[in-house]
């Protein structure tokens, strides 16, 4: 037999030999005016995002995710796009399912903050799980107590030490005034590594911590959010998929707290506005908004036809810079 027959006859015996087993997970990101929220199933002892494995009846890996997020949560969904596909051993294999686990994620946009009472699933601030990511009111309290962790674990890895630093300045502009918006998973793969998160005790990666506010997802569900945030914060930047998460009318002030919401910082209110009007991306309703608490608000929607007047229209935040306190 040739050897690559031989090399093909191998791999095959190895894949018959493990069963794999595909998870469909869904980031399902909603908004209110201020918060960006994801549903989350409230299964013991830690909350999991909606997800099943994928079945033979399925005709789509989307098609079974979509079965499973209706199923779970009686959530008809409309924009999805695939994530990612995790497959680590040792962070997301599936108890009592045996054999390896793929998972499977992708995210969904909608609108309104819909889910069925009777599902049990709820809506969850984005921010209770990643609290480090929320700079809207100046630098996030927890970051003290992250960055003098992550100090002493720089200091206690030995020859690794430079290694360790230079990551720490980048995810978290550790010692620097930089911080970027989007590198919202590598802060959680360094949280992970560093043993701060309770996923990394769980998966028995660090010995516990004696005192730390933190709130963990089942599986791998936590990672998974985090890549789905930084995606989001990506792409809002040069595509349009903000108004995804947008009523058909809204104010402009609506739009520039969803965008603060998602990004986790603050916007200047008029460069803002001036950056909608540039790019063409809203056009006036000629209706007004008048519970405002103040003066009437002109109400807008999403221009569609910017989509056919270029590529890449979106709103282009700076995010390269740490936040002022």
């Amino acid at each position: 037999m040739p050897s690559s027959q031989a090399d093909r006859s191998s791999a095959a015996s190895d894949v018959e030999g493990l069963a794999l087993v595909a998870e469909l997970s869904a980031v399902i990101i909603a908004a209110s005016v201020d918060e960006p929220m994801v549903l989350v199933r409230p299964d013991v002892p830690v909350d999991t995002l909606p997800a099943g494995p994928l079945q033979s009846g399925h005709r789509t890996l989307e098609a079974g995710l979509r079965a499973w997020v209706e199923q779970q949560t009686d959530l008809h969904l409309g924009y999805v796009e695939q994530l990612y596909t995790f497959g680590d051993t040792d962070r997301i294999d599936m108890p009592g399912r045996g054999g390896r686990s793929l998972s499977i994620a992708y995210l969904a946009l909608v609108r309104a903050l819909r889910a069925s009472a009777r599902s049990g699933a709820r809506w969850q601030n984005v921010y209770t799980y990643l609290p480090w990511e929320d700079w809207r009111d100046g630098r996030p309290a927890v970051l003290e107590t992250i960055e003098t962790y992550l100090k002493t674990w720089v200091k206690d890895s030995g020859d690794t030490g430079t290694l360790r630093e230079k990551r720490a300045a980048l995810a978290f502009g550790l010692g620097t005034d930089s911080w970027s918006d989007e590198l919202v998973l590598d802060r959680y793969e360094l949280l992970y590594e560093a043993g701060f998160v309770r996923e990394a005790r769980r998966d028995g990666e660090s010995p516990p911590l004696t005192a730390m506010v933190d709130h963990p997802m089942g599986l791998d569900h936590r990672r998974i959010l985090a890549t789905a945030l930084g995606r989001l914060r990506g792409k809002i930047k040069y595509r349009p998929v903000i108004f995804e998460l947008m009523p058909e009318s809204f104010t402009l002030l609506d739009l520039q707290r969803t965008v603060e919401g998602l990004s986790g910082i603050r916007l200047h209110k008029q460069n803002f506005r001036r950056l909608v009007e540039t790019q063409g991306l809203v056009e006036e309703t000629g209706e007004l908004q008048t519970e405002t608490g103040g003066r009437p608000a002109r109400l807008v929607r999403f221009r569609r036809e910017v989509l056919l007047e270029r590529p890449s229209p979106g709103l282009r935040l700076s995010s390269t810079k740490r936040p002022a306190n």
